[in-house]
């Protein structure tokens, strides 16, 4: 019971820290801000930028909530730990216990948001997977990576778009790039970004031998239109092709998939998702904006042209996460040593372990 009161103790006063951090009547003024927004007699006539701020006053109205709730959870078990006592009530003693330590597992979800405060971490995600070394292995590794994922988002109440595919020629998946729309989506995956490496014994070979592969992953903001038109057209190059693979009718048929190379860059974004044109275009020009930025705050230049980024070589000893299934079953983070055994879980979608260690770790060594 006194345990429980010194927990109690020590939630609130990290809550009151993290709340100094958050900032709440900043959030409030940010509300009243956009909610003005929304009154306004022309706010639908530009249906996306309205969509967009409905989203945005939605989130930040769900994450001011969800701090004022925490708040009063700790006035009221503040208030019920003066009173209670376990011999004189034990029933209501040992509902004091359980109710502390559900508000401290509430407390630990809510502590991540704390460590996201990078300038797009409120924002969608753009990931893409890729394969590297290992041939049809890596390949494959894409394909369980992307369900991975998929998973993640669907654990998380996300929304996702697959938006470019390329098949393997046999098995899995040479690359695939996949939009995921939800609160902090951005801040929670960027720490996925880098090589991931498989160990397990290859299904495709005949002697069932141990192989490693390697798979990039490569995270983006999915940032504003805004932002988008800063990019100098003239330094653009698209061009359209048929998209390949199997599909709707168009495949094949019609010119609809677009390539866009930002020249200065070279960096080129390719998107066939067997919809319009236009679309594809639109998409397109969304993952080379993501890219641009974070290219530009990585390098930290003034000019665009100016970015010479070094590829990362999918290969041995580059890999921020290893998923070894033989001679043992371990997941393991490289860049801050938390591990797992039961991959099974993890490629189901349980990242939310090394997604957190990653936050904590950076927010450490800051």
């Amino acid at each position: 019971m006194y345990e429980h009161k010194v927990k109690l103790e020590n939630i609130a006063s990290e809550v009151n820290n993290a709340i100094a951090i958050i900032d709440l009547n900043n959030l409030q003024q940010q509300i009243q801000s956009l909610e003005g927004q929304t009154q306004n007699s022309h706010f639908w006539e530009d249906n996306q930028k309205a969509q967009k701020i409905s989203k945005k006053l939605s989130n930040i109205q769900k994450e001011f909530q969800e701090w004022t709730d925490i708040k009063e959870d700790i006035k009221a078990l503040e208030e019920l730990s003066l009173t209670v006592n376990m011999d004189e009530d034990p029933s209501l003693a040992t509902e004091f216990i359980e109710m502390v330590d559900l508000l401290e597992k509430k407390w630990q979800k809510l502590e991540i948001k704390t460590f996201l405060s990078g300038k797009y971490d409120s924002e969608n995600a753009i990931i893409s997977l890729h394969a590297g070394t290992g041939g049809k292995d890596a390949m494959d590794f894409v394909a369980i990576l992307l369900r991975m994922y998929l998973r993640w988002a669907e654990n998380q109440g996300f929304n996702t778009e697959v938006i470019d595919k390329s098949d393997g020629e046999e098995v899995g998946i040479k690359s695939v790039t996949v939009s995921i729309q939800g609160p902090y989506a951005y801040g929670y995956l960027k720490q996925e970004k880098g090589v991931h490496r498989l160990v397990r014994n290859s299904p495709f070979n005949s002697k069932n031998s141990r192989e490693t592969s390697f798979a990039l992953v490569e995270v983006m903001p999915d940032i504003s239109l805004d932002i988008q038109a800063k990019i100098n057209k003239d330094d653009l190059r698209v061009d359209t092709f048929r998209s390949g693979g199997a599909g709707g009718q168009n495949v094949n048929k019609v010119s609809s998939a677009v390539r866009i190379t930002h020249i200065p860059t070279n960096i080129v974004v390719t998107v066939q998702n067997e919809r319009s044109q236009l679309q594809n275009k639109e998409q397109a020009m969304k993952i080379l904006a993501a890219k641009l930025i974070e290219l530009a705050e990585k390098q930290q230049v003034e000019e665009l042209s100016q970015i010479k980024g070094q590829p990362v070589q999918m290969s041995w000893g580059n890999q921020i996460r290893s998923y070894v299934l033989q001679p043992y079953k371990l997941v393991k983070d490289h860049r801050n040593n938390y591990e797992e055994n039961d991959t099974d879980k993890v490629f189901n979608g349980e990242i939310d372990g090394f997604i957190e260690s990653e936050l904590k770790n950076k927010t450490l060594n800051k």
